[in-house]
C-alpha cells in the first residue's frame, strides 16, 4: 500500500492588521497578530514510489452549508496545493507520484488563509513522507515562494507577523477566544482590496496593533483579561477598502455588535468578519439567533429582502451589485475559537493511514 498521511490545515484570524510601509517592488509591509482557529480543512497526501506527477482531488466540503462559491477551487496546476507539491519536488529532488485529496471547510477567498494553510500542510506532509526534510529554515523559504501567509502555517501557533509575512515571532499567553465568523457569501480578491487601500491611504490607523497585542497577551489568563481591550485594538487597515468593495460588511459588523460581540473586526483582506464573544455559549447563542432570523426571513420574500439586505448586504448600494438574488442569498455563519497551539505535525490531526 502506498504511504499516506492525513493532516488538518487550520484557518487563521488577523487580530489587528496594520499597513506600515511598502517595498520598492510594490509589496505592502504589515504588522499583525496571526492566530490559528479550530476551523480546519482536511488534506490527505498519498505518494507512489516510481510514479510521477501531481494529482489533486477536490472532495465534497466538510461543511455542507458552505456556499458553493466559497468552496469552488481549481483542481489543476494553478491551485496552490498543487503548486506546493511541485515546488517541494523541484527543490528537494523528490520523485514520486503524488495524490492530494482536499476537503474544504474553510471558505475560499475569505481572508481566513485556507489556501495558504493547505499549501503549508502539503510541504509539511511531503517532508515527512519523503524522508527528505530540508529543515525549518529551508522549508520556510520555499513556503514564502508560494505566498506571504504560507510560512506562518508551517507551525501554526499565535504569532506576531511582520514584513511581507516572513518575520514570525511566536506569542505566548493568547487565550482561546470564542469567535463567531460571518461571511456574506462573497469572495474579495486580495489585489483589489490592496488597490483600494492604496487609494484610501490617508485613512491608515495611527498605531500598529501587532506591536501592542503581545504586551496585552503576556498578562492574559483568559478572555476576561483581554476582552475589553480588544475592542480598540482589533483594527484592520484593509477593512475600509473591503467595505468600499462590499458594503454589506458594515452591516455584518453592526449586527455582530448587536448580538453581544465584545469586539468586531475583519480578518485578512476579507470578506469574513468575526466577533469575539465572552464564551462559546454566547457565541453559539448569537449564531442561533442569526440563523433563526434568516429562517424567519425565508418565510416571506419581502421580509427576506429586508433582513438579508440589512445583515448580508444582498442588495448593495446600487441594487444587488453582487448579482445574487436576495431571496436565495445567505451568510455563512460559524462558531470557532482561537487555538493557542495549532494542529502541527505532532498533533493527532496529522497521522499516517
Amino acid at each position: 500500500m502506498s504511504p499516506r498521511l492525513r493532516l488538518l490545515a487550520p484557518a487563521k484570524l488577523n487580530l489587528g492588521l496594520a499597513i506600515v510601509g511598502r517595498r520598492a517592488d510594490g509589496y505592502h509591509l504589515l504588522d499583525s497578530v496571526f492566530a490559528p482557529i479550530a476551523l480546519c480543512d482536511a488534506l490527505e497526501i498519498e505518494v507512489e514510489a516510481g510514479g510521477e506527477g501531481v494529482r489533486l482531488e477536490c472532495q465534497p466540503p466538510l461543511d455542507p452549508e458552505l456556499p458553493a462559491l466559497l468552496h469552488q477551487i481549481p483542481a489543476g496546476p494553478e491551485n496552490l496545493v498543487h503548486r506546493a507539491a511541485r515546488l517541494f519536488c523541484e527543490r528537494s529532488g523528490y520523485r514520486a507520484g503524488i495524490t492530494l485529496r482536499l476537503a474544504k471547510a474553510i471558505p475560499a477567498g475569505a481572508g481566513l488563509g485556507g489556501g495558504s494553510s493547505d499549501a503549508a500542510a502539503v510541504l509539511r506532509g511531503l517532508a515527512r513522507l519523503s524522508g527528505l526534510d530540508p529543515g525549518p529554515d529551508e522549508l520556510a523559504r520555499w513556503a514564502l515562494e508560494l505566498g506571504a501567509d504560507v510560512p506562518f502555517f508551517l507551525d501554526p501557533k499565535p504569532a506576531r507577523v511582520r514584513g511581507i509575512g516572513e518575520q514570525i515571532e511566536p506569542l505566548e499567553g493568547v487565550p482561546a477566544l470564542p469567535v463567531l465568523l460571518v461571511n456574506p457569501g462573497k469572495t474579495l480578491a486580495t489585489a483589489d482590496v490592496y488597490r483600494r487601500a492604496d487609494q484610501l491611504a490617508g485613512a491608515l490607523t495611527k498605531h500598529t496593533p501587532g506591536s501592542t497585542m503581545p504586551a496585552l497577551f503576556s498578562k492574559a489568563r483568559d478572555f476576561r483579561d483581554v476582552g475589553p481591550a480588544l475592542r480598540d485594538l482589533l483594527i484592520n487597515d484593509l477593512e475600509p477598502a473591503a467595505r468600499a468593495l462590499c458594503p454589506s460588511l458594515a452591516r455584518i459588523a453592526e449586527r455582530l455588535g448587536g448580538l453581544g460581540a465584545t469586539a468586531v473586526s475583519m480578518t485578512g483582506s476579507g470578506a469574513t468578519m468575526f466577533g469575539v464573544f465572552p464564551s462559546e455559549r454566547a457565541a453559539h447563542e448569537a449564531a442561533d439567533r442569526w440563523r433563526s432570523e434568516e429562517r424567519q426571513g425565508a418565510a416571506s420574500p419581502r421580509s427576506t429582502r429586508q433582513r438579508l439586505g440589512e445583515s448580508c448586504g444582498a442588495n448593495e448600494a446600487n441594487g444587488a451589485k453582487d448579482g445574487i438574488e436576495a431571496s436565495v442569498k445567505r451568510c455563512w455563519v460559524r462558531v470557532s475559537r482561537v487555538q493557542p497551539a495549532g494542529p502541527g505535525d505532532g498533533d493527532p490531526g496529522a497521522r499516517h493511514v
